[in-house]
This record gives C-alpha cells, sequence and structure tokens, in this order.
C-alpha cells in the first residue's frame, strides 16, 4: 500500500508539471501568433509610411513649380496623415528599442522636412519666387536619404523578428503535442498500475481470510485495519482520477485511445468538436465521414498510412499532417497528428493514442501569404516582359498605320496590311492587360460615380450577353463615390460579365451590387492583402457552374483559363486584380462548385464631387520646333524622328542618358525633351530630364515607356506635372501628345 501511495504522488506531480507546461506553452504559442499578427501590422505601416512621404514631398516641390492649389491641398492632406501616422509607429514599436530609436530620429527628419516644405509653399503663395528658388535649391537629399535608410532598417528588423517568431512559434507547437501526448500514457500507465494494485489487494485479503479460520478476532481486526487502509487507496485512487479526468478533459487537442480492433476506449471533448467523433463509433467509420489527403491536399492517402494504421503497427511519430475533406461537404480541416503504440506487460501491442492539432487557421493565412507573394512574383516577370514587348509595338503599330495609309492605290495590299495592324492592336491590348496586372500601367483616377458606371454597363451587357441571361442590379443609393480610372472600371465590369456568362451555357442570372462597407482588422489580418478602412463595394454574381479550390488559387494567374483553346486569353481577371490593387483596393472572389461564383472589389472611396468625363481629343497638329528624342531602342528611335519629322518638326536622336548630356553640353538647341524612362547604365529618363532643366530651364519635358516605375509613377498616379506617352502609340497619339508637351 504505501508503494502504491507513492507511485500515485508520484504520477500525481508528473500530471500537475505536465498540465501546468502545457498551459504554459499554450499561452507561449498564443503570444507568438499575436505577436506575429502585430509584426505584420507593423510591416503595413512601414510600407504605407514610404508613399505617403513621396507624396508629400512631390506635392511640395509641384506646388512650388506651378503654383496649382490642388497641388497644396495634396500637400497638406499627407503631412497631415504623416506625423500621427509616424506617432502610431513608435507605439507600434515601443517593445524594440532600436525601431523606436529609427522611427523617432525619422519623425525628427520628418518634422524639419514638414517645416521645410510648409515655409515653400508660404513663399509660393507670397509670390516670392526668389525665396523659393533658394529653397528649393537647399533641398536636404542626405535627409530624404536617412528617412529612407531608417525605414528600410525598422523594416529589415521587423521581418527578421517575424520570422524569428515564428520559426518559435512552430517549435513550441510541435513541445506542445509531445507533452500532451506524454500525458496520455502517463494517464493509461497509472490507471493500469492502480488497477493492478488493487487485484493484488484484493487477492491478498481473500488469501488471508482462507488462511485461518481460529483467529477470527485477529482476523476481523486484520480485515478492517485492511479494508481501512483499502478506502483510503479507493479515496486516493479517485482523486487521483479527478485530476487525471479534468486534465484530459481539459486539452485542446483532441485524443483517441483505441484497441487492436480499431474500436475507441477513449476519447475527450475535443475529439467529438474537431472530429466530429460520437460515442459508439470506431475509427473506421470516423474515416468513413471524411475523404483523407496528404500534407498538399491533393494526393489521397493510402489506408495502410493512416494514422491509426501506423500507430498500430508499432510506429510511433510526431506531426505528420493530413488534409480531411468531409463527405458532407464542409470545409477541409488541416490536421497534425501525433501518435504512439501501447503495449502490455508482455511488450505486445495492446492499443494505440493519437492526439490531433487543428492547423487549418494557420495554413489558411500561410496560404494566402504565398499566393500574394506568388501573384507579385509573377507581375514583376509580366512587366519587364511588357516592356519589351511595347518597344517592338511601337515600331509595328506606326509603320503598319503608314503602309495603310500609303498603299490606297493597292487594295489587296491594303487589306493585308491592315489585318497587321488589326494583330498588332490586339498584341497591344494583351500587353495593356499584362501591365494592368502586373499594376505597371498609369492609371487617371478620378472621382467616380459608381451606381452611375453600373447602370450604363448593365445597358451594355444586356445585347452583349444574350437574352438567356438575365441581369439585375441592386445598389445602394446612398453608395460613396470611388476613386479610380473609369475606364479601367468598365473593362473590370465587363470582362467579369463575360466570364459569368461563359460559365452559365444554358443561361442563368447575373446580379450587380454595390454598397458601402467597412473592413475592420480582424478581416484585415486574416486577408494580408487587405487594409482595414471604409471601402465601396462592387459585387458581380452568377449562378453558373462555379469554380473549385484548385481552380481558385490560379484564377488571378495571367493566361490562366479553364476555357477551350482560342476562348479565351487568361488574361481577364488577372487585370481586374492588378487595376484593383493597383487603386488601392481589395479583391476577394467566393465560389463553390455547382452553385455559382461571386466577385467582390472593394474600392477605395473619393473626397469632393464627381469629376466630369475629359473632353474628345483636339485634331492631328504638326509643328516646326526641334525635339530630342532619347530612346536606347534603335528601331523606336528611328521609327520616332521619321514620324516626327513627317509631322514637320526637326529631331536630334540619342541613344541613352550620357550621349543626350553630350549634346545638352556641347550648346545644342532643341525645344523639346522627349526620353524614354527606363534605359540601361546608370541614367532614368527622369534622371536626364533632372539634368537637362537645371541647365536649361525653358525645356519641356515629355516621357514615352512601356513600362512604369517609381521613377515617375507612384501610387498608380503619374506624379505632378509629368507627362508620359505610354507605348505602343500611334502617329496621332505622339502629334498630339508633343503639341501638348510645347504648348502646355
Amino acid at each position: 500500500m504505501p508503494s502504491q501511495r507513492i507511485i500515485l504522488g508520484i504520477g500525481l506531480a508528473i500530471l500537475l508539471i505536465i498540465g501546468a507546461a502545457s498551459i504554459g506553452l499554450d499561452l507561449k504559442s498564443r503570444s507568438d501568433n499575436a505577436s506575429v499578427d502585430r509584426a505584420l501590422g507593423i510591416l503595413g505601416k512601414l510600407s504605407d509610411m514610404r508613399p505617403l512621404l513621396r507624396r508629400a514631398e512631390s506635392a511640395a516641390r509641384a506646388f512650388a513649380l506651378t503654383g496649382d492649389q490642388e497641388f497644396a491641398r495634396e500637400y497638406r492632406e499627407a503631412s497631415d496623415a504623416i506625423l500621427p501616422a509616424l506617432a502610431a509607429l513608435i507605439e507600434a514599436v515601443k517593445a524594440n528599442p532600436t525601431e523606436r530609436q529609427l522611427i523617432e530620429e525619422t519623425k525628427a527628419l520628418v518634422e524639419r522636412q514638414i517645416a521645410v516644405n510648409g515655409e515653400l509653399i508660404r513663399l509660393r503663395t507670397a509670390g516670392d519666387g526668389a525665396a523659393v528658388a533658394a529653397l528649393v535649391g537647399q533641398e536636404d537629399r542626405a535627409a530624404a536619404a536617412a528617412i529612407a535608410g531608417n525605414l528600410e532598417k525598422a523594416v529589415a528588423e521587423e521581418r527578421r523578428q517575424l520570422f524569428a517568431r515564428r520559426a518559435e512559434s512552430e517549435t513550441n507547437g510541435s513541445f506542445l503535442l509531445a507533452i500532451d501526448l506524454a500525458g496520455v500514457a502517463l494517464i493509461l500507465i497509472l490507471a493500469t498500475v492502480l488497477t493492478l494494485s488493487t487485484r493484488r489487494s484484493r487477492r491478498a485479503l481473500q488469501d488471508s481470510l482462507s488462511a485461518t479460520q481460529a483467529s477470527n478476532e485477529a482476523l476481523e481486526a486484520a480485515v478492517a485495519e485492511r479494508t481501512e487502509h483499502l478506502v483510503a487507496a479507493h479515496e486516493e485512487l479517485r482523486l487521483s482520477a479527478a485530476v487525471l479526468r479534468s486534465t484530459f478533459h481539459s486539452m485542446a487537442e483532441a485524443v483517441l485511445v483505441i484497441d487492436t480492433k480499431g474500436e475507441i476506449l477513449l476519447s475527450n471533448p475535443a475529439a467529438e468538436k474537431m472530429l466530429r467523433y460520437r460515442p459508439g463509433m470506431t475509427v473506421e467509420l470516423l474515416s468513413s465521414l471524411s475523404t483523407v489527403f496528404q500534407a498538399d491536399g491533393v494526393t489521397p492517402l493510402p489506408v495502410n498510412d493512416m494514422p491509426a494504421a501506423r500507430a498500430l503497427r508499432g510506429e510511433a511519430f510526431d506531426a505528420t499532417e493530413i488534409v480531411v475533406r468531409p463527405v458532407s461537404g464542409s470545409s477541409p480541416v488541416h490536421l497534425v497528428i501525433s501518435g504512439r503504440p501501447l503495449r502490455d506487460t508482455s511488450g505486445a501491442i495492446s492499443g494505440a493514442a493519437l492526439v490531433y492539432h487543428d492547423a487549418t487557421a494557420s495554413r489558411e493565412t500561410e496560404h494566402k501569404l504565398l499566393q500574394s507573394q506568388k501573384l507579385d512574383a509573377i507581375g514583376k516577370l509580366t512587366g519587364g516582359v511588357a516592356h519589351d514587348f511595347n518597344n517592338m509595338l511601337t515600331v509595328i503599330t506606326g509603320t503598319t498605320e503608314t503602309l495603310v495609309a500609303g498603299l490606297s492605290h493597292e487594295p489587296a495590299l491594303q487589306k493585308t496590311a491592315e489585318l497587321i495592324d488589326q494583330a498588332a492592336e490586339r498584341c497591344s491590348e494583351l500587353i495593356q492587360h499584362l501591365l494592368a496586372f502586373a499594376r505597371r500601367q498609369p492609371l487617371q483616377p478620378r472621382n467616380v460615380d459608381v451606381n452611375a458606371t453600373v447602370l450604363d454597363i448593365a445597358k451594355l451587357l444586356r445585347p452583349t450577353l444574350g437574352e438567356q441571361i438575365e441581369v439585375n442590379s441592386i445598389l445602394e443609393q446612398e453608395v460613396a463615390t470611388a476613386h479610380i480610372d473609369p475606364s479601367q472600371l468598365a473593362n473590370s465590369l465587363l470582362n467579369m460579365a463575360i466570364n459569368a456568362r461563359d460559365a452559365m451555357p444554358n443561361g442563368g442570372k447575373l446580379l450587380l451590387e454595390t454598397r458601402n462597407v467597412v473592413l475592420d482588422e480582424a478581416y484585415a489580418q486574416a486577408n494580408p492583402d487587405a487594409k482595414p478602412g471604409p471601402y465601396v463595394m462592387l459585387a458581380v454574381s452568377d449562378n453558373g457552374a462555379g469554380m473549385s479550390q484548385e481552380v481558385l488559387d490560379k484564377v488571378f494567374e495571367p493566361f490562366f483559363t479553364t476555357k477551350e483553346v482560342g476562348k479565351g486569353s487568361g488574361l481577364g481577371l488577372s487585370m481586374v486584380y492588378g487595376f484593383v490593387k493597383q487603386s488601392g483596393g481589395h479583391v476577394r472572389i467566393y465560389s463553390e462548385v455547382g452553385h455559382g461564383t461571386t466577385i467582390k472589389l472593394y474600392l477605395p472611396p473619393a473626397r469632393g464631387q464627381v469629376e466630369a468625363a475629359p473632353s474628345a481629343a483636339p485634331p492631328l497638329p504638326h509643328g516646326n520646333e526641334t525635339v530630342m528624342v532619347v530612346e536606347d531602342d534603335a528601331l523606336v528611335r528611328n521609327f520616332v524622328t521619321t514620324q516626327l519629322q513627317s509631322l514637320g518638326y526637326r529631331t536630334i536622336a540619342a541613344a541613352n542618358g550620357p550621349a543626350a548630356m553630350t549634346i545638352v553640353e556641347n550648346g545644342q538647341p532643341f525645344d523639346l525633351l522627349f526620353t524614354d524612362v527606363i534605359m540601361p547604365g546608370n541614367m532614368t529618363g527622369r534622371q536626364l530630364a533632372d539634368e537637362v532643366t537645371k541647365r536649361r530651364p525653358g525645356v519641356k519635358v515629355l516621357y514615352t515607356s512601356g513600362y512604369t516605375d517609381n521613377a515617375i509613377v507612384h501610387q498608380g498616379r503619374l506624379d505632378a506635372g509629368v507627362l508620359l506617352l505610354t507605348k505602343p502609340y500611334r502617329k496621332s497619339q505622339l502629334a498630339n501628345m508633343i503639341r501638348r508637351a510645347l504648348t502646355g
């Protein structure tokens, strides 16, 4: 009996230690997850800070140069937001002395720059041109570089901490599973020891009663004493069992203890919630409720590799991940499982213990993050390819346009040239879609009445989609205006409607819906590419075939399509994705096979009134000024100079920035610098323009590019005062933009 109490005491102490360790590790894991969420939020704030600083700086300089009050308003909006954003950053990183010092230094530098820019605006408003020029000349580039450097260091530090916390969280999770499994094993061992001990005590008592009948009084005294000890032992056993049962039932992980036939001997409440286990079920019956896949969610898991089968074969394993798809159609569940075989006193396998951890939430977050990173990587590659194609298409579209005009006396050849021109135009449209996906197209955003746009497009959709498609709309009357490019919104609506039509070959219903919504912090944490705040929601829904999860994972990738060859380019939804993301919005798609699809666009709300649509382009103009053409592609350079000369202009050509600067230093006069933005070497088009305007303040500048980067475009908008002619372009577009640049 003393040995039994010692075993009980030791077992209870170990269980209490395991329970405390499990609770501690669980709290640590939750703390790590919260730290990861905070790190993602801080990275988002740091990412938002840089364009805000550039916007304030650009608006101040633009107002100093033009005096346009719109730039002054834009500067005030940006500068008013900067200091609160920095204060919020300081509060967010206060636990990290290194990051806090970096952000506080940045705040001091920014406050000084805001003071300088404020003085610049005040002097420009007062008309003191000389003071403005002097203050611009004193621009503190070192401070700007220090600000950018500090923000980069803060981002690097936060990413380092993020990766470290994630690794630590995974280690703690694995250790927690091991501790829980050890606790289950100890419970079973103690229960077995106590049961055997009780049986031995009863046999010993029976032997004592049978050994002698002569000493009744002594026997009765011995029985009384033994009974007293037995009652005490049973009470200790009851208390220990209560502690074990309470610990077992409070575990967050699901636990199953099975015998060699697959009968479930022991389970906890978490198993009923996580695995949908019900009393009386066997492992085989429980498995029949779902389809089990390997960790990739695609490859079926063989029956012999099921966790229960492995443990009953004698395998001990940890952190084995499977994906369970319920046959009822519920969402799939990611489970991380550890298992151990149970053995009897002879060493033979008598059963198995299995511990299940639900990792669905963390896997979904990882999946969304990987999808976002993959789309960003594809976008960078796509943008680079589009740049080179646009250079070639500029020459092709321009020369075919000349061929069509020059072959009026040869109808057959003219028709062939027109086919080439049409094919080049189609290529140009595809490239524009690629640039939209890559978020490298120069948008022309303005305040747009979303409801009016939807109604206009709906009128076009009814004859376009056919009578078999019923088009309906639910438009919130007080929906806010959105600050977006109206033509891109119209294209996006058409693309989504055509995709919906193709998903309903036998007819169906298309619903267009608008609503004001607010995305909260919880939504932003679950969707890393979304920012909390107010949005204008535009939804397009159909009751068509729907999409599987495998299709949904690739639906925004360029050139991915489920249509037959020749029926679609696979660029429709990728263009929609790029346009919305470049506009500062968010895209979410919901779909279920056999029930239909809903695509929701969350568009940034506008400030001020709805703007009028731009007027029609003026007729083709000519001129006699001198234009310096700077273009690294020889074919494009020769094409442009030829077209300009046909319009009456004199031309000077240079292959890159240094060659153009040599012409400037030699004193050769010209009226307009027409330069490509992206050029090889150490000088971009923007840097060339800055150097030229320093030496010749009166020279006008017109940029051209097939791929815009942050040299002249920020947050999808051209910098103030910048003119851009996007490749490929036709002769009429070239003529109008050259004239606009010279007279503007």
